[in-house]
């Protein structure tokens, strides 16, 4: 699947957004992807997650487990694994730090792949492998359906990705004119155990 292809889906689903966003990074921009409004469709995610689940085996081979950060890449990590027949689950923040919990456990020598929806820095997907890298695993790689780096982004293992679409992004302490003088929104889910009562 092209990235054009994939951006249709996105723009169709309404989740290609224009304004002030602050990132999941913290940096800000003039565009935000908003996922959820795609993966409220089962066939578009589908058709998503089974063309990222191809080049995935293309690249890295069989692959036994698919984790992903939650919450954002809980659903397109699931479906990816659905198409590559592999088990999925993900980390959770626990004290800030991702973990698996719920009882989530790799198996000794499982061949395993990090996939997240949409990277911009990496961050989720770095903490995500800080959370299983020294587990006696395979980490094969990971694999995101939208790079916004525009391939930039070095994890230190291989990255597949589905589409590459840059977005400028900058600087809170540094923003453009038209930014500063438009209210910021915060659309993603990095900070939502912040706001959830224990």
């Amino acid at each position: 699947m092209k990235t054009q292809k994939v951006l249709k889906i996105f723009k169709e689903a309404g989740a290609l957004l224009e304004g002030h966003f602050i990132l999941s990074s913290g940096r800000h921009s003039r565009k935000f992807l908003q996922k959820a409004f795609v993966f409220m469709n089962p066939d578009a995610t589908s058709k998503l997650c089974k063309a990222l689940a191809k080049k995935i085996a293309k690249e890295f081979g069989e692959v036994e487990y698919v984790v992903s950060p939650a919450v954002g890449a809980i659903i397109p990590g699931y479906e990816t694994a659905r198409h590559l027949k592999a088990k999925s689950m993900f980390v959770e923040r626990e004290d800030g730090v991702f973990k698996l919990r719920r009882g989530f456990e790799l198996p000794k020598g499982a061949k395993v792949v990090v996939v997240e929806d949409i990277i911009s820095t990496g961050l989720s997907v770095r903490e995500t492998i800080d959370a299983i890298k020294d587990l006696d695993i395979k980490l094969l790689g990971a694999a995101v359906l939208i790079d916004r780096s525009g391939g930039k982004i070095d994890l230190g293992l291989p990255l597949v990705s589905l589409a590459e679409y840059e977005v400028e992004s900058f600087d809170p302490n540094n923003l453009p004119d038209d930014l500063k003088d438009t209210p910021a929104v915060k659309p993603g889910s990095r900070d939502l155990s912040k706001n959830t009562k224990k």
